[in-house]
């Protein structure tokens, strides 16, 4: 009987013993990355393999790290107009076609202007016949009047009364009605004293009217030949050659496209973070893969109170005039730039344990470094300690490797 015990009580030591060493060497496979051995590891790993890892490494710089807001867009016309006929005639010539690129001062459409010429012709005629009659009467109405001292006086003064009132109404200390008020007083001196005597003359004669009235004749004629306001492209002709129309008609209309206006829009929470003159990225889903820069060229005082967004606008150089107006598109807007910071690239950034951690490059092995990360964008994150400017961090090739591990370094 006691024999048997021993042998039990020798078979429990055994076992006790086996399993002691297997959690052992268990503790020792599965320790995790956060350990002390991993944090401060000296000499080569026990799992280093004998053949080296190829990768990709990137020096650890100080630069700029710069935040983007991203917002839906669309593209509008930078100038957009309506061409108006400010007259009415037939179109002798239309000189314009559905997309075609016009220069500022174009010639883009002549009414008959026959009936428009006559006009102007009569009305300068009456305004010769006035300006004729009243040169016989002051050619024989004898000796000019001399003008009394005394008026003189009176109209200088009335002058001097009249610059005050203005130089106040332009620092707006004076309203406009009272600026009127000493103008017409000024034009009653000057009558009375005789120093508007031709004016009056002109005006008693005719001649004032007739001369606005050739001014007006003259408008009129050239309002027959339409010119371009500002180089654009032609749309939405809505009118043909020989076709009559009446003044207000609309004609077609002119748009500027080069450069182009994106309009996006961003929340109440970040409006306060856009400054014109930001520089921003636009990918149009016309254009994939493509991107196009611009300038943010205002924002909008005002939230829209429905969605509670903010409409900036952003300035796009359109040399080729690829983008259109009504393309839709995404704008990146370089809101936030902060200066001379620690960055690594995002693609060197591993999360083990709950934690960020890069592999550094030293002497042809891969050293496993916990970081501490600041602000981050697509591209690139803050280091705020665990690694220094210089540093060799891998990019490539790093997601299998440990501590130690043996790398080749392969050209980028």
């Amino acid at each position: 009987m006691n024999s048997r015990r021993k042998i039990l009580a020798m078979i429990a030591v055994v076992t006790a013993a086996t399993l002691a060493s297997f959690l052992i060497i268990f503790e020792k496979r599965t320790a995790p990355p956060n350990s002390a051995a991993l944090k401060e590891p000296a000499g080569d790993a026990s799992g280093s393999e004998d053949t080296a890892v190829p990768v990709k490494i990137v020096a650890a710089r100080r630069g700029n790290l710069v935040i983007k807001l991203r917002s839906p867009a669309e593209a509008a016309a930078d100038k957009k107009i309506i061409l108006k006929a400010e007259v009415s005639g037939r179109i002798k010539s239309l000189k314009v076609k559905e997309g075609k690129r016009v220069q500022e001062g174009d010639l883009l459409v002549e009414l008959d202007d026959e009936e428009y010429a006559l006009r102007f012709e009569r009305a300068e005629a009456i305004r010769l016949r006035y300006l004729s009659e009243m040169f016989l009467e002051m050619q024989f109405a004898g000796s000019p009047v001399e003008l009394d001292p005394k008026a003189l006086g009176r109209a200088q003064e009335s002058e001097q009364e009249l610059q005050r009132a203005s130089s106040l109404f332009e620092r707006r200390l004076l309203s406009k009605e009272a600026l009127e008020t000493a103008k017409k007083k000024h034009e009653l001196v000057l009558i009375e004293t005789g120093l508007k005597k031709e004016a009056v003359q002109a005006s008693a004669k005719g001649l004032t009217q007739a001369e606005i009235d050739v001014k007006m004749a003259l408008l009129d004629l050239s309002k027959t030949r339409i010119r371009a306001p500002f180089s654009g492209v032609i749309t939405g002709i809505r009118v043909s050659p020989q076709e009559t129309v009446s003044a207000g008609r609309d004609l077609f209309t002119l748009v500027n496209i080069s450069p182009v206006r994106v309009l996006a829009r961003v929340l109440e929470s970040e409006a306060g973070k856009i400054r014109t003159g930001q520089e921003a990225e636009l990918r149009f889903i016309a254009y994939p893969g493509r991107i196009f820069r611009g300038k943010v060229d205002a924002v909008s005082p005002v939230i829209d109170p429905q969605d509670k967004t903010s409409e900036v606008q952003i300035i796009v150089e359109n040399r080729e005039e690829e983008i259109k107006p009504g393309m839709h598109a995404e704008a990146e807007i370089a809101a936030e730039i902060y200066q001379d910071r620690l960055i690594v690239p995002q693609e060197a950034l591993l999360v083990r344990g709950g934690k960020k951690l890069v592999f550094v490059a030293v002497g042809g092995l891969a050293k496993w470094r916990y970081i501490e990360v600041g602000l981050e964008n697509e591209k690139y994150a803050e280091v705020l300690a665990g690694i220094k400017e210089g540093e060799m961090v891998i990019s490539e090739g790093h997601f299998s490797l440990v501590h130690d591990a043996k790398i080749q370094v392969i050209e980028q």
